[in-house]
C-alpha cells in the first residue's frame, strides 16, 4: 500500500451517496482521468475511510485533500485552506466522515507522517442528503475544483525542485 517516497497525494474525501458531500470523490475520479497530470502525482477515492488512509498519508511528500465543507458561503464556493486555517474549518463537519478526516490530519501530525505540504481543496455543499447527483452548484464548481488542484499540484511541484 505504500507509495513512491515524495509523490504528491490528492485524497478525494466524500460520500457518494450523500449528494454533495461526495463531490471530493467526484474530483479525484475527474483528475485520475486526466492523463496530462505530472508524474508523481497519486489519485485516490478515499471515500470514507478515514484512518485508514495514514499511510497513504505517511507516504506522501505532500497532500492535497479535496472535500465538501461548511465554509458559511454559497454553495459551490471553493476556497483553499492551509495550516491553522485548514484545521479550525473541520470543526464544522458537513458529515460524519469529516471527523474522520479531522483525526486522519491529528494523527499524521502527531506521529510526525504529516507532510509538510498540505491543503485543503474545500467546497461549499448545497446538498448533503440521501442521493447520487451533485447539485447544480457544485456541478457547476467542478471545473474550478479541478483548476484548484491542479495549482496545488504545480505548487507542490515548485516546492519539490526547491
Amino acid at each position: 500500500m505504500t507509495g513512491t517516497p515524495a509523490e504528491v497525494l490528492v485524497l478525494g474525501i466524500g460520500n457518494l451517496l450523500m449528494g454533495d458531500d461526495g463531490i471530493g470523490v467526484h474530483v479525484a475520479r475527474a483528475l485520475s482521468r486526466d492523463p496530462s497530470l505530472p508524474a508523481g502525482v497519486r489519485i485516490v477515492d478515499g471515500g470514507t475511510l478515514g484512518l485508514d488512509l495514514l499511510p497513504l498519508v505517511a507516504d506522501a511528500g505532500a497532500l492535497v485533500v479535496v472535500d465538501a465543507v461548511d465554509l458559511k458561503a454559497n454553495p459551490g464556493t471553493i476556497r483553499v485552506l492551509r495550516g491553522d486555517e485548514l484545521h479550525g474549518a473541520l470543526g464544522g463537519h458537513v458529515s460524519p466522515h469529516q471527523v474522520g478526516l479531522a483525526d486522519l490530519l491529528a494523527v499524521a501530525r502527531l506521529t510526525d507522517s504529516l507532510p509538510d505540504q498540505v491543503a485543503l481543496v474545500a467546497i461549499q455543499p448545497a446538498i448533503v442528503a440521501a442521493g447520487v447527483e451533485l447539485s447544480a452548484a457544485c456541478s457547476a464548481a467542478m471545473a474550478a475544483a479541478l483548476g484548484a488542484v491542479r495549482s496545488e499540484l504545480s505548487t507542490a511541484a515548485a516546492a519539490a525542485t526547491a
